[in-house]
């Protein structure tokens, strides 16, 4: 029997909702309708380029209404999405369509030259551009045709997407999200949040993140409207809220902060707002609160658990990442894999239907992480007795660094800077951040000598990966405190550096 897919749920709300407006981008409104039959003829082209079952087809662009065409056409034909990240560099976006092994790039307009460097090299990937400058062609809209689909077979495991984390060795790892996963992470989200067809969700929130997808296909599958902007602006945020009646935002640092202040100078009608999903810090969610009554849910969850295991709104439990979701069994074990009491710190295992299924390419990865029917997360917390989850930190082995919600791992930073000829060593670590939450911080042991300044080892480092893992603060020591095995002890460099 056929389960219930993505394309599904598009062919579901054509005919439940048909005129009612699914996308709003600036002056274009698509229906349901329209929406599932653009869908259709653009999965009608992807097929007659030889694109079915199983095969990748990446995209590399800003936020845009066509997303949501790429995501019903691929669905389609039971093709596989994977969202690119466009602030990373050309060498990591490269390795991810080889490691993909993507069979077509879909790109902005903007990302033309970006996008023909990127296939140059990789190899053998179509490209299809959907706003082509300078006369480019493929042109996604003029090669759409209006044809019958085959029915396309599909489980709730097939995949649905590839979604590239942190990388810990120094790539990027490709989670794969499955149909039936993203489903019920719109299940999840829509039945704790409580959304109707009567909600409008703003995409300020990159359509490629976890966070951001949740969110947008939530809101679409129960029937509500989605609001695209290409980047986060606060103006055209506030903007866009009044004149489409937004009721549900996302956020991550320093969104909120930069929110909170404009309403308070725009003088914007933003009644409308609900809910708004995300991290931030207590005192910054209350002043967002009382300024405008919409209510701030906290969150955990990480691009393995569809983006949840844990949310609630903040203020129920104030400091805590939420209350355990209603799909996700949690457990907290010690080191030896041992549940402990309520209240105690231990490692967060997870299982349930928003698991994924394990890591592109890495089967000795995904049986590592899958032990004993358990997803381990690497992270650890508490556990409190009303179902409060406390996040901790990470544990050694999955040291990661969330600068504005981003995923960075240390070790990723740190094989670029050693790369400098006048860096010796270097212990790469997250500290707090007034302005995104957590910051990363490079300190180094420089060669006898060096004239290095800060300055110039953070755009050396710009110049080779994605800007946002770039270090915002630099410190240059005489040494660096070593464990017994003569590595680099990092707690003890964070400890002596603010982090």
């Amino acid at each position: 029997m056929r389960s219930f897919s993505i394309y599904d749920m598009y062919r579901r709300n054509a005919h439940l909702y048909k005129d009612r407006t699914a996308v709003v981008a600036g002056d274009l409104r698509l229906s349901f309708e329209a929406l599932l039959r653009d869908s259709n003829a653009f999965a009608a082209t992807l097929a007659g380029k030889g694109i079915g079952k199983g095969d990748r087809v990446a995209v590399l662009a800003k936020n845009d209404h066509r997303y949501f065409t790429v995501f019903g056409a691929v669905s389609a034909i039971g093709a596989i999405v994977v969202p690119l990240n466009w602030r990373l560099s050309d060498e990591e976006l490269t390795f991810i369509l080889i490691d993909s092994g993507s069979r077509v790039l879909i790109s902005d307009g903007n990302y033309a030259e970006k996008a023909e460097t990127l296939t140059g090299t990789a190899g053998g990937i179509q490209t299809i551009f959907w706003n082509p400058p300078d006369g480019r062609s493929p042109d996604m809209n003029a090669m759409a045709v209006d044809v019958p689909l085959a029915e396309t077979s599909l489980s709730e495991n097939d995949p649905f997407c590839l979604l590239y984390t942190a990388a810990v060795d120094g790539h990027p790892r490709g989670a794969v999200l499955s149909h039936g996963n993203i489903i019920c992470g719109n299940m999840e989200t829509a039945a704790t949040m409580g959304l109707t067809s009567k909600d409008a969700y703003l995409n300020m929130l990159p359509i490629f993140h976890m966070t951001g997808m949740n969110l947008s296909l939530s809101v679409m599958h129960v029937g509500g409207k989605n609001v695209v902007i290409e980047k986060f602006d606060e103006n055209q945020a506030l903007a866009e809220t009044e004149r489409e009646h937004v009721s549900v935002w996302g956020s991550f640092p320093p969104m909120l902060t930069r929110l909170t202040e404009a309403v308070g100078k725009d003088g914007r009608d933003i009644s409308s707002l609900r809910h708004v999903m995300g991290l931030d810090g207590p005192d910054n969610i209350r002043a967002f609160e009382e300024r405008t009554g919409a209510v701030f849910w906290i969150l955990y969850g990480q691009t393995e658990t569809s983006g949840l295991v844990s949310f609630s709104p903040a203020m129920e439990r104030p400091g805590s990442a939420g209350r355990v979701g209603l799909l996700t069994k949690v457990r907290l074990v010690d080191d030896a894999g041992k549940d402990v009491a309520p209240d105690e710190v231990g490692e967060i295992l997870v299982r349930g239907p928003l698991v994924f299924q394990g890591f592109w390419n890495q089967p000795e990865l995904t049986e590592k992480i899958f032990r004993d029917g358990w997803h381990h997360t690497g992270d650890t917390g508490r556990l409190d007795e009303d179902g409060f989850l406390w996040f901790k930190g990470r544990k050694p082995e999955k040291e990661l660094i969330q600068p504005g919600g981003y995923n960075v791992y240390p070790a990723e930073v740190e094989a670029v800077v050693i790369e400098h000829p006048d860096v010796r060593e270097v212990s790469v670590i997250g500290v707090p951040d007034p302005k995104f939450g957590e910051g990363i911080k490079a300190v180094c042991v420089l060669s006898e000598d060096s004239t290095l300044t800060p300055e110039d080892l953070m755009a050396f480092v710009a110049s080779r990966i994605a800007r946002y893992k770039k270090p915002r603060y630099v410190d240059f020591v005489d040494s660096l405190p070593k464990k017994a095995d003569g590595s680099i002890d990092r707690e003890k460099v964070k400890a002596a550096h603010d982090g």
